[in-house]
């Protein structure tokens, strides 16, 4: 399984790159790994402020859904276009072209509670 440094991530398998006052999500290798072959992401958050912890979309794999637990407060601005045609794309390449949404951070001191590459990795036994 990959887990970039570069990166934070959630309990709930989400990941965060920050880029200034903008950050993109997803979720990670290990939960695109553990859901199966996904078929369907739902996002319908455009312009909601969402906060830390509350959902902002669902996920749906062949035989599951699972909600989407936003890791920090913050407007999303976009979601993934590629998503709604090729949804397979947070399977082959989780933290690249499977990203989900951008964000603009409201409370960037949200990012003090993600773990690292490190801490996620022992979060899940890898």
């Amino acid at each position: 399984m990959n887990f970039p440094a570069e990166l934070k991530y959630t309990k709930d398998h989400e990941w965060v790159k920050v880029d200034g006052d903008q950050a993109i999500i997803g979720i990670t290798d290990f939960a695109q790994r553990e859901l199966g072959d996904i078929v369907y992401v739902d996002i319908n958050t455009v312009g909601d402020e969402v906060a830390a912890d509350d959902v902002f979309g669902t996920v749906e794999a062949v035989k599951t859904v699972s909600d989407l637990f936003m890791p920090v407060t913050g407007t999303i601005l976009e979601t993934n276009p590629a998503l709604n045609d090729n949804p397979e794309l947070v399977n082959t390449d989780a933290y690249g072209e499977g990203w989900m949404v951008k964000v603009t951070l409201s409370n960037p001191a949200d990012l003090d509670g993600l773990l690292d590459a490190e801490a996620y990795q022992a979060l899940i036994g890898a």
